[in-house]
């Protein structure tokens, strides 16, 4: 059985505006795997044990960041809005906003257009470089 082509088989425009949207509003997770921390830790100069003491939290069998009390990422600067750590960010933030949730539909995605100012606008992907963010592991 064939599968049917994506809805966006000729791609869409994504230019991280580094607004830091993204990374502040709603509570949620930001999902890291043991490897994602071990990188993250590095770009600190931290072993994995300070790293996960300061900055992560346990849900479940899971590992996510931890958040500030208005949920903005640990990572995230309230100054520049940029990451703190943009080189080591896991595998969930790089891909935005490539997620399954976001490409369902098409009005899914113009959702996300509405939501992040970078969506939509600048540089295209071609469907091979969407599916693969779409589809790389999150934890």
């Amino acid at each position: 059985m064939q599968s049917e082509t994506p809805w966006y088989r000729d791609g869409l425009k994504f230019t991280c505006s580094q607004c830091g949207d993204c990374c502040s509003g709603s509570p949620g997770f930001v999902w890291v795997t043991d490897d994602e921390i071990a990188v993250m830790a590095e770009a600190l100069q931290q072993t994995v044990d300070e790293f996960e003491d300061i900055y992560v939290r346990k849900i479940g069998a899971r590992k996510s960041l931890k958040e500030l009390p208005n949920y903005d990422c640990v990572f995230l600067d309230e100054k520049t809005r940029k990451c703190e750590l943009y080189d080591a960010r896991p595998t969930q933030c790089k891909t935005w906003p490539f997620w399954e949730s976001n490409l369902r539909t098409p009005e899914d995605w113009q959702r996300t257009c509405g939501e992040c100012p970078g969506s939509g606008l600048g540089k295209l992907y071609g469907l091979g470089s969407i599916e693969k963010q779409r589809l790389a592991k999150k934890v």
